[in-house]
């Protein structure tokens, strides 16, 4: 995680300046983006919380979304990072809304996906998404690139 911590203290620093705050929602990251954020002194500034979905129960339990919503979608893509991005950011009441959804590995996901792969999207002021390859079979180190890819896209669109 240490490796993460430049860009959580830059994003803290630029929600608090900006006076805004975000919810968080991961799936193969496992928690990292937002125990990174978690780790800055006065996080509470920015932070409202964020959850884990990795199952269909868990997506259904915490963020309400049904399957109807995911009608023609399927997870490990950028529309359905968006949307995660949206239901966290709504439900939690949050300036940002941030989501990651994707493989970690060391095997790809039952959807097709290799290991390595991942889309992470924000959503606030403006809407973006972004999809990576790794190319590593390492769990480990795609859960930290997730993490990062989520984090640095939410801080280009901070400016």
């Amino acid at each position: 995680m240490q490796d993460l911590m430049p860009l959580a203290e830059q994003l803290g620093a630029r929600l608090k300046a900006r006076n805004e705050t975000i919810a968080v929602a991961e799936s193969a990251a496992g928690g990292l983006i937002a125990a990174s954020l978690l780790a800055m002194p006065g996080a509470s500034a920015y932070f409202i919380g964020g959850t884990v979905v990795y199952t269909y129960k868990s997506r259904a339990a915490l963020l309400g979304i049904s399957e109807d919503a995911l009608t023609g979608m399927r997870p490990s893509t950028e529309p359905y990072a968006l949307l995660l991005a949206r239901h966290i950011r709504e439900r939690l009441g949050s300036s940002w809304g941030i989501a990651e959804t994707g493989a970690a590995g060391p095997k790809g996901n039952r959807y097709g996906d290799a290991a390595g792969h991942a889309c992470v999207a924000c959503v606030g002021a403006v809407e973006a998404s972004l999809t990576i390859e790794t190319g590593s079979t390492d769990r480990a180190a795609n859960m930290r690139a997730f993490a990062a890819a989520a984090m640095e896209l939410l801080l280009k669109q901070l400016g």
